[in-house]
């Protein structure tokens, strides 16, 4: 169920697709796609193109009250326009693919909108979908690494920093290792709370800035991933941890 400001985007969006001779079609992917779709949620556009559509910024204030955007280099997506509307507030992201190059999309879209549904249809059949779970030796070689750059500025006295590190671990880590275990999309740590369990196993590595707290923040959450790793073992265990970071922590 679409709020109404949701709705008048979407309709925006729709005509604005309709009558750009640049855009072969528009898909919907996210929450859309995914499940979980409410009042909270974003827009996740992809514009396949028929030919560029080289001013990106000017096809996004086209659609209404743009109130900034900027481009998605820092997720590895030069492609993607990330949008803010308002008011009322509302996000919404648009990637632009070309319809003549392969596309590798995180899910298989819904086609919202397209000048030729045959053609589309055809075109997402070559498509490459899904990401590549990460292997146990991947969350291996580096969470080590990681919780003890968090302690070392634990011991530094730089506590912003290392509880900074501590919601690096949960997204990069102790999160996404959650959601394959389950069986779920590796989406760092999106609706954990709905994991049955994941609440409590992670409130411990939370830490306000107190020294004693954030140190056992990080004894708590090289404790998790030790457990987690203990349902898939990497090929090659680190040597000698978590013995040695915990003693680092004394």
């Amino acid at each position: 169920m679409f709020s109404d400001s949701q709705q008048a985007m979407l309709d925006r969006v729709l005509a604005a697709v309709a009558r750009d001779v640049r855009v072969d079609a528009l898909l919907g992917m996210g929450s859309r796609v995914t499940g979980g779709w409410d009042a909270q949620s974003d827009f996740d556009f992809v514009v396949v193109e028929a030919a560029p559509v080289a001013d990106r910024r000017a096809f996004a204030e086209a659609i209404g009250p743009l109130l900034t955007g900027f481009t998605g280099e820092h997720v590895g997506e030069p492609k993607l326009l990330i949008c803010l509307y308002g008011p009322p507030l509302l996000h919404v992201d648009y990637k632009f693919v070309p319809r003549a190059e392969p596309a590798q999309l995180g899910e298989r879209p819904k086609v919202l909108w397209a000048r030729d549904p045959a053609a589309i249809e055809a075109w997402l059949s070559t498509a490459r979908f899904g990401q590549a779970p990460r292997e146990p030796q991947w969350f291996e070689d580096r969470v080590w690494l990681w919780l003890h750059y968090g302690a070392s500025k634990w011991a530094r006295g730089e506590y912003f920093e290392a509880i900074s590190t501590l919601d690096f671990l949960r997204s990069m880590v102790l999160g996404p290792m959650m959601q394959l275990q389950a069986g779920r999309p590796m989406r760092g740590q999106r609706r954990l709370e709905t994991l049955a369990g994941a609440r409590e196993r992670l409130l411990p590595t939370l830490a306000g800035y107190d020294a004693a707290a954030i140190r056992q923040a990080f004894v708590e959450a090289a404790a998790i991933y030790v457990e987690l790793r203990a349902a898939d073992p990497p090929p090659r265990p680190v040597p000698r941890m978590p013995q040695a970071l915990l003693d680092f922590l004394q």
